[in-house]
């Protein structure tokens, strides 16, 4: 799988930068086609000379020289994948708060392909508070991450900061790899977000979803491969850029609308929206204005989209729902699993702290049919689409 891949190395100014040249051989041996930035502190721990002649194209270091310039958005734009190894203290902290002096930070900056890390720097600066920070935000950016090994460091002590070895970094670029292709020419329909019923030209009927968890279930299947349609009700949140084809919607009607037109060439439908149940039977052409104490709206349901899509569904398609619950959650899921024709429904409860709207985690359970359940422990939302967008997988080769 790395034949013919592109990968773009960035290698920062740590002793760990030597093994740099191992992970380039086993690149270039695999098949990539690699080419080399690095900061100008690397150059002080390996040869600009010795990646250029064995990565086969001229290594990059300055943003100008005399009077040309590197560009760096194509630069980053080239590659199928950011690896950055070693990783600097230094350069983490600046990724981490979006500084830019230097060409890989500017290259990074304009990269719009997956990022993997791997870390290198002593032992105290590993476990400083500072350091945890920053690389908990690149990890909630979603970047892949060679964990740190244990072992004798550079300044004689013994602890974690160690960069991962060549070996495992190349054994973990093939993974990613391999996993990108593992949904190829798959059709993925999925909703995210609210829907909003309107009652007046100024307000309506709607709820707290902020479409994160379905943004990122979407993007975990763009990045296996997929070709992913994103049926998206109001939110504030920006889709990656992975994601194929994006519709805009804003009532369950216009949602249940986009849906029915994607049905049909959709081999794995996710159903993951907070569509509204009810809306205004009427709706005022014009603001409701203050007046009495009491005002009466009268409510009808909206369609129920899983419900509908559940009839139309072959045997050849995956049809998954979410069921977010705040009583007698698992009665409720395994009912909605019965009764809507899904193969298989996502519970989270807003019972479980830090699950739901609002948060950047979720808890979830998977009820499939024939008494199948999945439990998962609160995770991140990105965690927690990768660990769906796995399952989805199995579910496809049962």
């Amino acid at each position: 799988m790395m034949k013919d891949k592109k990968i773009l190395l960035g290698i920062t100014g740590s002793i760990a930068a030597y093994k740099s040249i191992l992970l380039l051989r086993l690149l270039k041996k695999a098949g990539a086609r690699v080419k080399v930035v690095m900061t100008p502190a690397a150059k002080d721990f390996v040869s600009p000379l010795v990646l250029s002649t064995l990565s086969g194209s001229r290594v990059v270091i300055e943003l100008a020289e005399g009077d040309s310039w590197e560009n760096h958005v194509a630069l980053g734009r080239w590659a199928d994948l950011l690896v950055i190894a070693p990783l600097s203290c230094n350069t983490m902290a600046a990724m981490a708060t979006g500084h830019c002096n230097n060409l890989l930070l500017a290259t990074y900056l304009s990269a719009t392909c997956p990022v993997m890390i791997a870390p290198a720097m002593d032992t105290d600066m590993w476990h400083h508070p500072a350091t945890k920070t920053n690389l908990e935000i690149l990890k909630k950016r979603g970047y892949l991450i060679c964990e740190v090994g244990s072992g004798e460091l550079a300044s004689g002590l013994i602890g974690e900061g160690r960069m991962a070895e060549p070996e495992q970094i190349f054994d973990q670029i093939d993974f990613y790899f391999n996993q990108s292709a593992a949904l190829k020419n798959k059709k993925v329909l999925i909703t995210a977000g609210p829907t909003y019923e309107q009652i007046d030209p100024v307000r309506f009927i709607g709820n707290h979803s902020s479409g994160k968890m379905g943004i990122e279930i979407a993007a975990a299947l763009a990045d296996r491969g997929a070709d992913v349609h994103l049926v998206l009700g109001p939110s504030s949140v920006v889709p990656p850029p992975n994601i194929k084809k994006i519709i805009p919607v804003q009532t369950a009607a216009e949602m249940y609308e986009a849906c029915v037109n994607g049905f049909e060439e959709a081999d794995i439908i996710v159903m993951a929206a907070a569509v509204a149940d009810y809306k205004p039977k009427a709706v005022y052409d014009t603001k409701i204005k203050k007046s009495d104490d009491l005002l009466s709206i009268e409510l009808e349901k909206t369609i129920d989209i899983l419900h509908e899509l559940g009839k139309r569904k072959r045997v050849d398609q995956i049809l998954i729902g979410f069921a977010l619950e705040t009583n007698e959650a698992e009665f409720h899921a395994k009912q909605k699993l019965e009764k809507k024709g899904a193969d298989a429904i996502v519970l989270n409860s807003l019972q479980d702290k830090g699950a739901g709207f609002a948060f950047d985690t979720n808890k979830i359970t998977i009820f499939e049919k024939g008494d199948r359940v999945t439990a998962f422990p609160l995770k991140l939302k990105k965690e927690v689409a990768s660990d769906i967008a796995d399952h989805i997988q199995k579910m496809l080769h049962a």
